[in-house]
């Protein structure tokens, strides 16, 4: 039997991401490879943020997640023991919609014991307990959508440890919290003003508000003066129906119009009630009429105003968005917009309508239930935020967190300096239940079970009574905020909450700073007494090839499981890693993910190559630093630069930058100068050059196949695996390379070599000469040491430059010559009957001439201070854009005319 190994399959022509995919991700899994405990390095975690259950990738999870793989798939690499923490949220309003849905469908209702939305007379109802089996039940079915989609992604969480917002420990996590908050007194009932959504019949935080665009009215009121007669303050609304709440008129203390007004009273009209005239800096003088309504039970800032002049705050509506019992006897019952209709009519009809003038204004909308939502006084939960966030604004300014960019600080702050009473109730059956139960009187007792608040009640009111459950549940923010810890097993004390808490980076986005990662940081550090993580990564938008934000309404919305089913995962992961750069929202194009599916093939070709050449036996034992060729000796040099600069990248979050230098050094360095500069050893005749450059480019694939595989884990995967590398590459080392060896002659001629040849190419294109001439190259004022590079290298610099010969000018004739300045060295190309000087001299004066008129256009446009103001930021940013690949156009066209002053 022969002891020889056997060679390695040969690679298929064709790269088909969908043959691979599947088939590595099942096996990482199966292996262990995603679990933590593996490595004996220092802890490294991340928190997943956890998508919604009822949730479906989407481009921006795709963006999310990418990144979060590149670091831990990196920090595996380095050897540190990584716990990419996963789950899934459970998404109370989502959630329980879908449901009601899937229900009502099946002809099943909710009963909600005659309150509530109103239900079909033939719907089957049934009551809270069967309800939530319901959504248990629709979990275990249809629940794990999202996380089916980001394996198709590659991420490599560690699913053995898969958690839920609702499982049974971070239930007791979310049960505690709430207990201890409230005895501490960070956690109260009041009644203030919430986004109410009349639909759904529950309260939403701001994120689940979306405002859109309106066209409507503004009403011009006039309000009669008391004991005036004839006299009228004006104010103007677009919501008249609301002036039934009026409770004062607001004006600004300097405003001396209304100055002689000030403590005196206006009638509300259709009900008689007195309005005091108020001064308070809310009111803007510049604006309307300078004087402002004030309807505490029904606006934000109103509510505001009426708390520091103590007026009274009426509340006109039902939770249906109805008039209710507090409006005069026209109007009660009637549906607001109804209402607003007939309380113009009235006001019209008194002569009290001044004007009415149609008005575009953005109006909130809940953005589950698409209707306009209400701020709504009404009695709900609310968590002492001001008190929790004065540790977490510490923390950020301590630096034991961190935000990068280092701006989005500055947003963190703005919002923790100037927060508001958190909102943690809704009004929901899908959540977790608020534990607080209310006595005969209602006086609340709030414990870990209904057992132990009945002792409480007892030990109150000296007997037993019947206690009634609150029926809200907790905004599913509440949950969310504790993710990082509750994850890690507390309230128990686990060895993983020991070795992973605090965690290491969290990357998100930055439109939930304030609804997550805040609430996160008081969170932790009010419960472990430490910061929840040391970095904050907030990343960019994505957005559509035109720099559109994407949504149903526009059609532009694109799907990343489609983009993964034409491309593969690779190359839109490659691709969004690429478009990452801080701060800066990523416009993606179709067009950019083909490309980079491009990349992919190339890499997949040049291993082909290099496997059919014979170089890429195992290369474990190879000391690159043997290398004796110069131009092996530069590609160890150049692929040690490439991993510091990818190495650099990722560890500051700049992903493009490590894209960039992995994509720059694969395609251009390795495989246009390389794989091109080595051929003819390979084809040549000394076996010992032969071995050594088999070797070095063995040693060098493998390292690009490591740099590669944080953003492009599937082709790397599969390459090593086939090239046999040995083992799988997810778990194999980070290269490590020392740039402090490499050999700077090496560096200087072969640098020299891909500068000469690039010059040449350039020229070539710009002077438009045909691909196929083959052109003469001399040499003028070349030092001995360039003229040694073109001769050692002569033959590869014809090849690929396309020329005949290379030789000294000895006549000094320049005319009809084009000249390229290079390191040591001044290149003479003859151009004479190649080309048509005039033809070319009238072609490049065109695009140059078109170019600068481009370029003035643009220059107009971004001279003019309104188009600047008013235009959406990304499209100043394209004519920023436009404008400097116009001028770096034109500025090579220029340079390329002047060349043709030699003909």
């Amino acid at each position: 039997m022969s002891n020889e190994a056997t060679a390695p399959a040969a690679l298929d022509k064709t790269f088909r991401p969908a043959d691979i995919e599947a088939k590595h991700y099942a096996r990482w899994e199966a292996s262990g490879a995603f679990a933590c405990g593996n490595a004996t390095g220092a802890p490294y975690c991340i928190v997943i943020p956890p998508p919604n259950v009822t949730g479906s990738l989407h481009v921006g999870h795709a963006l999310n997640n990418t990144l979060q793989d590149i670091l831990v798939r990196y920090q595996r690499m380095k050897g540190r023991d990584v716990l990419w923490q996963p789950g899934t949220d459970h998404a109370g309003i989502a959630t329980q919609m879908v449901v009601e849905r899937q229900l009502a469908q099946q002809g099943i209702g909710l009963d909600r014991g005659g309150s509530g939305r109103a239900l079909k007379a033939n719907l089957k109802l049934i009551d809270r307990r069967e309800f939530v089996e319901r959504v248990w039940q629709w979990k275990a079915e249809s629940g794990g959508t999202i996380t089916r989609q980001l394996r198709r992604l590659g991420a490599s969480v560690d699913w053995q440890r898969e958690r839920f917002t609702m499982d049974e420990g971070l239930s007791a996590a979310v049960l505690k919290v709430f207990v201890e908050l409230y005895h501490q007194g960070l956690i109260y009932r009041d009644s203030r003003l919430v986004n109410w959504d009349p639909k759904l019949h529950t309260a939403i935080s701001d994120l689940e508000v979306e405002q859109r665009e309106v066209k409507g009215h503004l009403w011009h009121f006039k309000y009669p003066i008391e004991g005036a007669e004839g006299e009228f303050i004006a104010i103007a609304t677009t919501r008249p129906e609301t002036m039934l709440a009026d409770t004062a008129i607001a004006v600004h203390p300097d405003d001396a119009r209304y100055k002689h007004l000030v403590g005196k009273f206006a009638v509300l009209p259709l009900v008689g009630r007195r309005l005091p005239i108020v001064a308070d800096a809310y009111s803007d003088p510049e604006k309307g009429t300078g004087a402002v309504k004030i309807t505490p039970g029904h606006d934000f800032n109103d509510f505001e105003v009426g708390r520091r002049h103590k007026l009274e705050t009426i509340n006109i509506l039902t939770a249906d968005a109805h008039l209710n019992d507090s409006v005069p006897e026209p109007y009660r019952g009637l549906d607001r917009f109804e209402a607003r209709k007939r309380v113009v009519a009235a006001m019209e009809e008194l002569g009290l309508l001044a004007k009415a003038e149609p008005h575009v204004h953005m109006v909130p909308h809940g953005d589950r239930s698409g209707v306009p939502v209400e701020p709504w006084l009404t009695v709900q939960w609310y968590a002492d935020a001001a008190k929790l966030a004065e540790p977490a604004i510490k923390a950020v300014e301590d630096g034991r967190t961190a935000f990068v960019p280092k701006t989005w600080e500055k947003t963190y702050y703005h919002w923790m300096r100037n927060i508001q009473p958190w909102t943690i109730s809704r009004q929901l059956w899908w959540g977790h239940q608020i534990p607080a139960w209310y006595g005969p009187d209602g006086a609340v007792f709030v414990d870990y079970t209904e057992e132990a608040a009945r002792a409480q009640a007892q030990a109150h009111y000296g007997k037993d009574v019947a206690l009634t459950r609150d029926p809200d549940v907790l905004d599913t923010w509440f949950s969310s905020a504790l993710w990082p810890f509750s994850t890690l097993g507390w309230p128990d004390e686990t060895p993983e909450l020991k070795r992973y808490y605090p965690t290491d980076t969290l990357v998100t986005s930055f439109d939930i700073i304030f609804f997550w990662v805040a609430r996160m940081m008081m969170m932790g550090l009010h419960f472990m007494k430490e910061v929840p993580f040391r970095t904050v990564y907030i990343h960019a938008l994505v957005r559509d090839a035109k720099g559109q934000k994407m949504s149903k309404s526009k059609g532009n919305i694109i799907d990343p499981l489609e983009l993964i089913d034409k491309f593969g995962s690779d190359a839109l992961r490659f691709t969004l890693t690429a478009l990452a750069a801080q701060g800066r929202d990523i416009k993606l194009d179709e067009a950019r993910v083909a490309g980079y599916r491009n990349f992919a093939t190339k890499l997949w070709n040049a291993a082909r190559y290099c496997q059919m050449n014979g170089a890429t036996a195992p290369a474990a034992s190879f000391d690159p630093a043997t290398a004796r060729l110069t131009v092996n000796r530069w590609i160890v040099g150049e692929i040690a630069r490439a991993a510091q600069a990818v190495e650099t990248a990722i560890e500051s979050y700049r992903f493009n930058d490590a894209a960039g230098a992995a994509y720059q050094f694969t395609w251009a360095t390795f495989c246009d100068w390389y794989l091109e500069f080595t051929k003819p050893i390979l084809n040549g005749g000394d076996a010992a050059a032969k071995a050594e450059t088999r070797a070095v480019t063995a040693f060098v694939l493998q390292q690009i196949l490591k740099l590669l595989h944080p953003m492009m884990p599937f082709i790397t995967e599969e390459l090593w695996e086939k090239l046999e590398f040995g083992g799988p590459l997810i778990t194999a080392p980070w290269p490590q390379l020392d740039t402090g060896k490499t050999d700077p002659a090496a560096d200087a001629e072969m640098g020299w070599v891909v500068e000469a040849v690039t010059q040449i190419r350039a020229l070539r294109a710009e002077m438009n000469v045909p691909a196929g001439a083959r052109l003469k190259l001399y040499h003028r004022d070349a030092t001995p040491i360039a003229v040694k590079r073109l001769d050692t290298h002569r033959g590869i610099i014809e090849t690929l430059a396309r020329l005949d010969t290379i030789a000294a000018l000895t006549d000094g004739a320049l005319k009809g010559t084009a000249q390229i300045a290079v390191p040591e060295a001044t290149l003479v190309l003859p151009l004479a009957g190649v080309i048509d000087a005039a033809a070319e001299r009238a072609r490049l004066t065109k695009e140059v001439g078109k170019l600068a008129g481009e370029i003035g256009k643009i220059d107009q446009k971004l001279a003019n201070p309104q188009f600047v103001a008013k235009a959406d930021p990304e499209i100043v940013e394209d004519q920023r854009e436009r404008r400097s690949e116009a001028e770096a156009a034109r500025v090579r066209l220029a340079a390329a005319l002047e060349r043709l002053e030699n003909f």
